[in-house]
């Protein structure tokens, strides 16, 4: 898939004020400094489309970005920043819950994992939360430029394998870096080949 054209839409605090056509969703959420908004921004080839911190937990809103006049980029929150105050944490907590789990025009959450860490306990409990609801996810490993060539498969197979103990059948994955492009015309494949199913 070739992206011609990337535009910020706007934020949204909850997703009943999201936009309102049919168009499909494919929304991006993971712990916060995972290289979400580096992904996002090398998927769709512009430098500054989401905007990168080095302070973890930066998004605080829905983002929706249009694609080729097509489909929707959605940039979530990230999960599990624990140096907020409860009352922010319930209310990102509702936040996502209520886009994940009522967004109708959602068609795939990828949850990004940071692939130089041991499976997370609450990257662990969001993916079984995603499963008990039935969402419909993919798996998307960030940061494989930080490992050597020899590391990447090994350590992907050590995560699958913990995933294995719970799960019957695994979800989609992908292997990505934001630094060097890897993965990205992985990625773009997979959501072209759904839009066409769709």
């Amino acid at each position: 898939m070739k992206i011609t054209s990337a535009t910020y839409i706007g934020s949204k605090p909850n997703h009943t004020q999201c936009p309102n056509d049919q168009r499909l969703e494919y929304a991006f959420i993971g712990r916060s400094n995972v290289g979400k908004s580096s992904l996002i921004n090398a998927l769709t080839e512009r430098r500054n489309l989401a905007l990168t911190s080095s302070t973890p937990g930066k998004t605080m809103c829905i983002n929706h970005f249009l694609i080729n006049n097509e489909w929707y980029l959605v940039d979530l929150p990230g999960y599990g920043y624990a140096q907020r105050g409860k009352k922010e944490m319930e209310k990102l907590k509702n936040m996502i819950s209520g886009y994940v789990l009522e967004r109708e025009q959602l068609t795939c959450l990828f949850v990004l994992i940071d692939i130089r860490h041991d499976p997370q306990k609450v990257d662990l409990a969001f993916l079984h939360f995603l499963g008990s609801h039935e969402v419909p996810f993919a798996i998307v490993f960030t940061k494989a430029d930080k490992l050597s060539q020899s590391k990447i498969k090994p350590t992907v197979q050590k995560y699958l394998a913990t995933l294995q103990e719970e799960w019957e059948e695994l979800p989609p994955y992908f292997i990505t870096s934001a630094a060097n492009k890897m993965g990205r015309e992985d990625l773009l494949s997979y959501i072209e080949s759904i839009n066409k199913q769709l």
